[in-house]
């Protein structure tokens, strides 16, 4: 990210005055609140523009998709912080996303900009994205890199979501080029790699979100918004049926430390 040369703090998202407040050109109160569903609203602060029908309907299914998927890691931090100060939900909601990088949440960016990889590789090879594509994850490979977006611990034949958020990017009318690209990468990595990795969810945000325009720079933002709300059900559960400790339990039950250990003291007898 490189420094900006504004002198003066700057933003073409919000203003206000005494009467109103506008969000990207809108006045709130008259044409925002309960006027628009969520989903649009976050596309109309990210992006500056509202949300074509298609642009909707995929933005907001892949926020439906990736919202909530069991105890996984950010949210076992969350429990756990709120056990220790259930009076900080703000503090547990920030200990679960804290932890949106290249493995958990993050994942959909890093695949958004291979997609766009391979797109790019592609002018190299006369436009033929298969031949892009596996020269790109023949160079992640190479450099033993991971390929983000392929492969789950649970779901070894395909991620579910997949299929479901790409019916709804072709039923809504979205752009099918990343959708292409992301099923291609998927095509060519068992020759490369020796094994198949499917395509799971944090691919396929990319694919179908890339194809209505959505900006690649945000592409984070997405599973972000969508944990969170995952996160204020789970904290509150937590504090009406609490498991934060029970996890801390499990964790010191299983616990080997692994480390070296001081020598043994001599034994003491006599008198002194």
């Amino acid at each position: 990210m490189k420094i900006g040369k504004a002198t003066a703090p700057r933003s073409a998202i919000c203003a206000s005055d005494e009467d109103r407040i506008v969000v990207r050109g809108a006045d709130l109160s008259e044409e925002l609140i309960g006027k628009i569903n969520f989903g649009d609203y976050f596309h109309l602060l990210v992006t500056g523009r509202r949300a074509d029908a298609a642009a909707s309907e995929v933005l907001n299914a892949t926020l439906v998709a990736i919202a909530e998927h069991g105890l996984v890691p950010s949210v076992q931090a969350a429990r756990m912080t709120m056990a220790a100060a259930p009076d900080a939900m703000q503090g547990a909601v920030a200990a679960g996303i804290l932890g949106s990088g290249s493995v958990i949440l993050g994942a959909s960016e890093t695949a958004g900009r291979l997609y766009l990889a391979v797109e790019k590789a592609a002018e190299q090879h006369g436009g033929d994205l298969r031949a892009a594509a596996h020269a790109v994850i023949s160079d992640l490979r190479a450099r033993r890199q991971p390929i983000a977006g392929y492969g789950h611990p649970e779901h070894k034949k395909r991620d579910p979501r997949v299929g479901a958020l790409f019916d709804v990017s072709l039923r809504a009318g979205g752009g099918q080029r990343y959708v292409e690209i992301a099923k291609l990468v998927e095509e060519v990595i068992p020759a490369i790699v020796g094994k198949e990795l499917k395509l799971n969810v944090s691919g396929a945000i990319p694919a179908v979100l890339l194809g209505v325009g959505f900006p690649v720079n945000a592409l984070k933002g997405v599973p972000m918004l969508a944990r969170t709300a995952s996160l204020i059900g789970h904290l509150n559960e937590e504090l009406e049926d609490p498991i934060g400790f029970a996890l801390s339990y499990q964790a010191t039950r299983e616990y080997e430390y692994t480390g070296p250990m001081p020598a043994a003291a001599p034994k003491r007898g006599g008198s002194e």
